[in-house]
C-alpha cells in the first residue's frame, strides 16, 4: 500500500505558517491544519469527554466555551495535560484517517503551531520548520490579530519553543524575514522531498 511522505510544518507565531502552505497547496501538495482540526474535532466527537472532565460549562449551545476552557487550563499544568490528552490522541488519529484519503499524493503537510512542543513531528517522515525575526513576528501579529497588545504577544511568542531549538529538530528551514524569497526555498524543498527515497 503506498502511503505518501508526511511532513510536518511548523514555527512560532507570526512565522507565516498560512502563507508557505498557500504556497505547497499550490504546488498540489494536500494541506492538513490541526489547529482547524482540533477546533472542528472540540465541537463534534469531544464534547463528552470534554464536558466530563471540565463539566458543563464547557459548552455553550453546543460550542466549546473557549473562555472557560482557557481559565481552566490557564497557568494549571495538570489541567492542560487533561486537556491536550483529549484533544491530541484525536487529532492524531483524524490526521491518520486523513492520509489514508490522499494514498496518491507523494507527500502531504501536517501544519500545527506545537507540533515540536507536543512532540508529534515524532511521528511524521520530515519536517519543515519556519522560522522570522521577532520584531517582524510582533508586527505581522499585531497587524493580523488587533486585539492583541504587545505585551499579550510576546507572552505567546515566548511561551513557545525557540526557532533555534525548533531548527536542531528540523530536515528544512524557510527563513521568512522578508529578504530571503520564500518561493524559490518552497520549489526546493518540494524537489527535495520528492527526491527522498
Amino acid at each position: 500500500m503506498n502511503k505518501p511522505i508526511t511532513v510536518g510544518i511548523t514555527g512560532g507565531i507570526g512565522s507565516g505558517k498560512t502563507l508557505v502552505c498557500k504556497l505547497f497547496a499550490l504546488l498540489g501538495v494536500p494541506i492538513y491544519n490541526a489547529d482547524n482540526r482540533a477546533k472542528e474535532l472540540t465541537n463534534s466527537t469531544l464534547i463528552n469527554p470534554i464536558t466530563k472532565a471540565f463539566g458543563s460549562e464547557s459548552y455553550e449551545n453546543g460550542v466549546l466555551n473557549r473562555g472557560y476552557i482557557a481559565k481552566q487550563v490557564f497557568g494549571n499544568k495538570n489541567q492542560l495535560q487533561l486537556l491536550n490528552s483529549i484533544v491530541h490522541p484525536a487529532v492524531a488519529v483524524d490526521f491518520k484517517n486523513w492520509v489514508s484519503t490522499h494514498k496518491n499524493s507523494e507527500y502531504v503537510l501536517k501544519e500545527a503551531a506545537l507540533l515540536v512542543e507536543t512532540g508529534s513531528y515524532k511521528q511524521l517522515d520530515k519536517l519543515i520548520v519556519i522560522t522570522a525575526p521577532y520584531q517582524l513576528r510582533v508586527e505581522r501579529i499585531k497587524k493580523r490579530d488587533a486585539f492583541r497588545s504587545k505585551e499579550e504577544i510576546e507572552k505567546i511568542i515566548e511561551s513557545q519553543i525557540s526557532d533555534k531549538e525548533k531548527v536542531v529538530l528540523a530536515d528544512f528551514v524557510i527563513s521568512n524575514n522578508e529578504t530571503n524569497l520564500l518561493i524559490p526555498q518552497v520549489l526546493e524543498i518540494d524537489k527535495k522531498i520528492k527526491q527522498t527515497p
